[in-house]
């Protein structure tokens, strides 16, 4: 993950933020220990045809998070051999709501992909994409621009106007949890540090 987030978790930023902005639980990291931070450039494709993806691998500005909405469908749009592109031109990892494949070759390149599921269904190339609009991913309005961070315990989407203000509260969050840790490690229990 990079330095977008201040390497804060998806968690620790949802719960910064106080605003909608986690994708369901259905978008999944497709490998392991998948993590990836940076700005969204949004795609909006065709669920089946995967031309939009290959078309975003050249136009994503490098450190970009690819954000597809691909309305869910269980093909595999993405493979190893995009991933390799991907890299190639500096792009940051993927978030698809459709399928992908080719999932252990993703995870030795060390390429994050984060989907609503894996396939082997193949994919027609007909539909060059949409660069422009806002998507629709995981129930949340991603906007090129915006801030993704997506972990082991799921993807979030900040918008950018609220980014710095969240990633400042994420850092004094951190810090409280911190300085609880340390007074359980103390003794005390969480009914006490948190007066319930």
């Amino acid at each position: 993950m990079n330095n977008a987030a201040r390497g804060h978790s998806s968690a620790t930023l949802y719960e910064a933020s106080k605003l909608p902005c986690a994708c369901d639980p259905g978008l999944r990291p497709a490998w392991p220990g998948a993590k990836v931070a940076g700005p969204a450039f949004t795609v909006r494709g065709v669920g089946g045809d995967n031309l939009a993806l290959h078309h975003a691998v050249l136009q994503a500005p490098v450190g970009s998070v690819l954000v597809a909405d691909m309305q869910g469908a269980e093909h595999g749009h993405w493979g190893e051999i995009l991933a390799a592109a991907a890299q190639h031109h500096g792009i940051a990892g993927l978030v698809i709501d459709g399928g992908v494949r080719d999932v252990d070759e993703m995870s030795r390149m060390d390429f994050p992909v984060f989907s609503r599921s894996v396939s082997v269904v193949g994919t027609a190339k007909d539909y060059p994409g949409d660069f422009t609009s806002p998507v629709r991913v995981g129930g949340v309005t991603v906007r090129t621009g915006d801030l993704v961070v997506g972990d082991s315990d799921g993807v979030v989407v900040l918008p950018h106007a609220a980014a710095k203000a969240v990633l400042d509260r994420a850092d004094q969050r951190v810090a409280d949890e911190q300085r609880i840790l340390g007074e359980i490690s103390n003794g005390k229990s969480t009914l006490e540090i948190y007066s319930l």
